[in-house]
């Protein structure tokens, strides 16, 4: 008897459903309490009279190297606030403080190579979101946004936004007991319930480098992080203050170029603008912006495309991250509903300037997650219309990790570029949904749909996707329709008209005491792509082992079956042309990685075998190099021989990526980029001298250059000095 794909998935999820459960260990309270006087913002948490008093919480448990063991060093954190700010002070004991471990002190930076601190707040208490705030012992200031706990990837809908920032200020101090640090972060930034008394999620994570430690406050199991919020414990008896605040960021730019569209002449430019911030309620808030630019934003990174599909490059925009997750519904980087990028980004590269928009976004009745988002355009003559995009998305939550929720995008254009205006529009509708069954299963799945004039029929696509996650087995298979017409022109579609299935399954085995390893995690993968006849377009069987040490050092080794099917001609380089065929291949595959937190660390990627009916060696090599916690460094080089039983067949692709960064002080960053393709000869240079007031507000110096035009993406052939200065002003 044949088994239809969509039966074999509700056969694996009913086995999933199926499995044992395992009670989750009890998440841990911490009472907050009203100071009587605002902590001195020094780093010194010991001697301050603002904390006495105040019991910490203690007693953080391991989740590597030794997962359910007591953490090697204490650390207490204390908790408190006052009518303006919430306030965390933490003392990081270490017996051997010659061994903290500082690395990059940028904002945002990471802060998995170095002794670090983070905290998580669920501040509605909905147990699927929160916001994270971190440091190190150099002062960084890391934040960032969790939605449905992070759980991107192969399922929809949940994300972690490392792009998000807000107001709020950090300082450590290293001692002889070790490090600490005081955190204070303002209510005015952060957006929560109306109760007079309130109780927020919350959990603490612990990083001790120089052993590879991983500790929290509320225990996790070993295939959990921080994000977790489900797990966390409780922060209880918090008195926050009602708020209306208003805030805006004004910002005037000036900036000269030469060269690209403006040919030999030098073109001089002035901007001013704005964004403004106001909260309606305390959990809902309006954002204005007023010709919007982005010219601070680092450059996108030059990529081949060895292949017939779209490339992917990630939105960095500041307006657009925030509350990113929100508007998120689809695949990441195969089918994304809603693609800010397409606002001021066309496909083809064509950048348009954006005039104005507003976003409503947060709570409503605490547990509704509402988002509406209105953007214009200007037109770029011939190229690309003047543009109105309208996004509304709603969200429900449910217990247990589950929602369910629905999102309209529309472009309006002006038809400037195919003359009939009453035609120039595209509509996406889509139902999204995630059901968290007991401790470790989650289904998850959308359904969609797209209007365009003139592609009418086969216009719907869907997915739907199981996952298991238990200490020791990540399980999990999905199936994908898209349909010919299908076309969210505010989105991402890697590849149209196609079936796909996949299936996942990965073991992590601890051994107590062998040859000093940490974890090995062997795993098997597929992904298979149909057309709507029938066709076999595409399929990856991945089988793996991850080999982990406790001294960091990483090797994976793992083998490849490919499959491409070709029914068209495509062009893999200039004047090579892949023909029709179907192409059946094996490669091998070698990752090897040195420990990220020492100063030099290296890792590189080798890819050998079988590459459209030829073979193919593709080399991916990384250096690292830091010095303390001011300079650090990156070289990447993405070295590619192919050789094809076609005409010009035999090439070799290059490209170069040098990165450079010198933290002043956490504030005071000089950033470069230097990037060559030597497909086009391309030497691109992007250079950022930044000075933050706050958040991602301040001065900015950016100078770009680039010397080749073809590069693809929207990098295009010019020299631009930019200078750019914005501070935010509290109104009210």
């Amino acid at each position: 008897m044949r088994i239809a794909p969509t039966q074999r998935l509700c056969l694996v999820a009913l086995m999933f459903v199926l499995l044992p459960a395992q009670d989750a260990t009890a998440a841990p309270d911490l009472r907050s309490v009203a100071l009587n006087q605002t902590p001195e913002l020094d780093g010194v948490v010991r001697g301050d009279p603002a904390w006495a008093g105040l019991r910490p919480a203690t007693g953080f448990t391991q989740v590597r190297p030794f997962e359910g063991q007591p953490a090697t060093q204490k650390t207490e954190v204390y908790v408190g606030f006052t009518a303006d700010a919430l306030y965390v002070g933490v003392i990081c004991y270490d017996e051997n403080p010659e061994t903290i471990v500082i690395a990059d002190s940028r904002r945002d930076s990471s802060l998995d190579d170095t002794d670090s601190f983070q905290i998580i707040l669920d501040v509605f208490h909905d147990r699927q979101n929160g916001l994270v705030f971190g440091t190190t012992p150099s002062s960084v200031e890391y934040d960032g946004q969790v939605t449905s706990e992070g759980e991107g990837g192969f399922r929809s809908g949940g994300a972690f936004n490392r792009n998000w920032d807000t107001t709020w200020s950090v300082q450590s101090k290293i001692g002889d007991h070790g490090w600490s640090a005081e955190f204070e972060i303002p209510f005015r930034s952060l957006r929560y319930g109306n109760a007079d008394t309130q109780t927020w999620g919350i959990n603490f994570q612990r990083n001790i480098r120089a052993n590879n430690e991983v500790v929290y406050w509320a225990p996790l199991s070993m295939q959990h992080n921080l994000y977790r919020v489900s797990d966390a414990g409780r922060l209880l008896d918090l008195q926050p203050p009602a708020q209306r605040n208003f805030k805006i960021t004004p910002y005037a730019l000036g900036s000269v170029r030469r060269g690209g569209d403006v040919e030999n002449d030098t073109h001089f430019n002035e901007e001013f603008g704005f964004d403004a911030k106001y909260s309606v309620t305390p959990s809902l808030t309006l954002d204005v912006t007023y010709n919007t630019d982005f010219a601070q934003v680092e450059v996108d990174e030059v990529q081949a495309n060895l292949d017939r599909f779209n490339l992917f490059f990630p939105e960095k925009r500041s307006f657009f991250l925030e509350n990113a997750g929100q508007f998120s519904v689809g695949t990441p980087r195969e089918v994304e509903l809603f693609f800010s990028r397409r606002i001021g980004i066309g496909a083809d590269g064509v950048q348009q300037p954006i005039d104005g928009g507003v976003r409503l976004s947060g709570k409503v009745g605490g547990s509704t997650n509402v988002g509406l988002l209105h953007m214009r355009t200007d037109a770029v003559g011939g190229l690309a219309p003047e543009n109105d995009f309208t996004v509304a998305r709603i969200n429900q939550e449910l217990p247990n990790r589950s929602s369910i929720g629905a999102i309209l995008i529309q472009r309006d254009g002006d038809g400037s570029v195919n003359g009939d205006e009453d035609s120039d529009y595209n509509r996406t509708y889509a139902v999204d949904g995630r059901w968290g069954i007991g401790e470790y299963v989650t289904v998850a799945g959308y359904a969609a749909a797209t209007e365009t004039p003139g592609r009418r029929g086969d216009d719907q696509a869907y997915r739907l996707s199981v996952r298991q996650d238990t200490p020791l087995w990540s399980n999990q298979v999905g199936y994908t329709k898209v349909g010919e017409n299908f076309n969210p022109e505010v989105g991402f579609l890697r590849r149209n008209n196609y079936e796909k299935g996949e299936f996942r399954t990965l073991y992590r085995y601890r051994p107590d005491d062998l040859f000093g390893f940490y974890e090995l995690r062997p795993h098997i993968s597929y992904r298979g792509f149909w057309d709507d006849e029938g066709f076999y377009e595409s399929g990856f069987l991945h089988v793996d082992n991850h080999w982990e040490w406790h001294s960091g050092l990483e090797i994976h080794t793992g083998v490849n079956f490919t499959r491409e099917g070709v029914k068209e001609p495509f062009e893999i380089n200039r004047g090579t042309f892949v023909l029709p065929g179907e192409y059946d291949h094996k490669e091998v595959q070698l990752v090897f990685q040195t420990n990220e937190a020492d100063m030099v660390s290296f890792e590189t990627r080798l890819f050998r075998g079988g590459f459209f009916g030829g073979r193919r060696t593709s080399l991916d090599s990384e250096i690292n190099f830091r010095y303390g916690d001011k300079f650090s460094s990156e070289l990447e080089w993405v070295y590619n021989d192919i050789d094809l039983p076609f005409e010009n067949g035999d090439f070799e692709v290059n490209i170069g990526r040098l990165r450079l960064s010198y933290s002043f002080t956490p504030k005071i960053l000089l950033q470069a980029l230097v990037q060559y393709d030597d497909r086009t000869d391309l030497i691109a240079t992007n250079l950022r001298f930044s000075w933050l007031q706050s958040a991602n507000a301040g001065l900015y110096l950016v100078y770009n250059e680039v010397d080749d035009e073809t590069v693809r993406g929207p990098i295009k052939k010019r020299r631009e000095f930019t200078l750019k200065y914005s501070r935010i002003i509290d109104v009210l």
